[in-house]
């Protein structure tokens, strides 16, 4: 079955780490763009960074900028999303989404739409 598979998701106190993955199954990151999503009880999806395979370039909300780091590996078909200094406010469910026709400014701000591919979501609880 093609699909997203995310990982690295769970528990951390605040101005922890945590390092979140997105793989892809049975299909190949080549032209897409990759974004991550995250959404909190109550609250509308947000995007929250993005990066393109085709060339590399990165997009990050204001709220993450500083603190998280985005990157893959076209070769292993995966995108990590590396979350330093966290705050209660970044829990949530955070997924990731590909898509081959939209640029990530697109994506980061229709966060509902039917891209390509979605992952299931990797919980993220930061405790103060």
């Amino acid at each position: 079955e093609v699909q997203l598979v995310e990982s690295g998701g769970g528990l951390v106190q605040a101005g922890g780490s945590l390092r979140l993955s997105c793989a892809a199954s049975k299909f190949t990151f080549d032209d897409y763009a990759i974004g991550w999503f995250r959404q909190a009880p109550g609250k509308e999806r947000e995007g929250v960074s993005c990066i393109s395979s085709s060339d590399g370039s990165t997009y990050y909300a204001d709220s993450v900028k500083g603190r998280f780091t985005i990157s893959s590996d076209n070769a292993k078909n995966t995108v990590w999303l590396q979350m330093n200094s966290l705050k209660p406010e970044d829990t949530a469910v955070y997924y990731c989404a590909a898509d081959r026709i939209s640029t990530c400014q697109a994506m980061m701000s229709l966060t509902d739409m039917p891209y390509d591919y979605w992952g299931q979501g990797t919980q993220v609880t930061v405790s103060s």
